[in-house]
């Protein structure tokens, strides 16, 4: 059995190109029954996505075209039920639909999730289901942040991850993870002043 996300993603017309470019030889080895598994959540993809503030979600829409959105929330917002299955809650936005009525068309999602200040990357691979938040107390309670009345559920079970190569994703940060270097800085500039003070007082 191959990996998952290249059972999925090598496609025969990626595959073409593989062989056209010349990463077919690289590649191909994630096809082979040496290489298994990539179809579920261990302990460091769970800690990832729950540490995640945000993520790319793509669906895919009845004339062909993909749609990408991106969802965020606090850390924590996306729940980790197994280690084949996630959940968030879906807030009232804009009120296109969009993602929604894609998902009614067809289950099919892939997410990406970024870690931008350790230049990390998660791809997923599944099929959603939304849920109405009245039929499941229960999640309701393991997803509710805050006092936001969720629209709905969307609970995804997870057909193949993989971790994205680093390269070229750009280092940034939140205001969050800056607070503990700006917090030194704004008390070096304090004591600086302070020294200062007393410097010109001396003089």
């Amino acid at each position: 059995m191959s990996l998952a996300f290249a059972d999925i993603a090598f496609t025969p017309q990626v595959q073409a190109e593989q062989d056209r470019l010349g990463s077919a030889k690289t590649y191909r080895k994630f096809l082979s029954d040496e290489r298994q598994g990539g179809d579920r959540l261990g302990p460091s993809e769970a800690e990832f996505l729950t540490n995640r503030d945000g993520f790319f979600q793509a669906t895919m829409s009845e004339n062909g075209w993909p749609y990408v959105q991106f969802r965020g929330g606090s850390p924590g917002f996306i729940k980790v039920l197994n280690d084949k299955t996630i959940a968030y809650a879906d807030y009232r936005g804009n009120r296109q639909y969009i993602s929604a009525g894609n998902l009614a068309h067809s289950p099919r999602v892939s997410l990406i999730a970024v870690d931008y200040p350790n230049q990390r990357r998660l791809k997923l691979w599944g099929e959603a289901r939304l849920i109405d938040p009245e039929s499941d107390p229960e999640l309701v309670a393991k997803l509710l942040i805050g006092t936001e009345k969720m629209e709905r559920i969307v609970k995804i079970y997870i057909a193949a991850l993989d971790w994205n190569c680093p390269r070229n994703i750009p280092r940034r940060f939140t205001l969050e993870e800056l607070e503990p270097d700006l917090a030194a800085l704004r008390n070096r500039i304090a004591d600086l002043k302070a020294e200062n003070a007393v410097l010109k007082r001396a003089y």
